[in-house]
């Protein structure tokens, strides 16, 4: 998800749009966001550990 709406911006984004900063932010966000995010991803599959989130979060609200 993250590596197609990253990717997706790229291409959809307009010509008259392009910076290069624009650009060197997205290729970090690109690079860097993805496997930053995916040890939380995968350790949600852990039942014990999704159910810590739950709690934490349905707590606070």
């Amino acid at each position: 998800s993250l590596f197609l709406s990253t990717g997706t911006f790229t291409h959809l984004k307009p010509p008259t749009i392009s910076s290069s900063t624009l650009d060197l932010t997205l290729s970090v966000l690109y690079s860097v966001v993805p496997p930053a995010l995916n040890p939380l991803i995968y350790s949600l599959r852990n039942q014990e550990l999704k159910a810590a989130v739950w709690t934490l979060m349905t707590g606070c609200f």
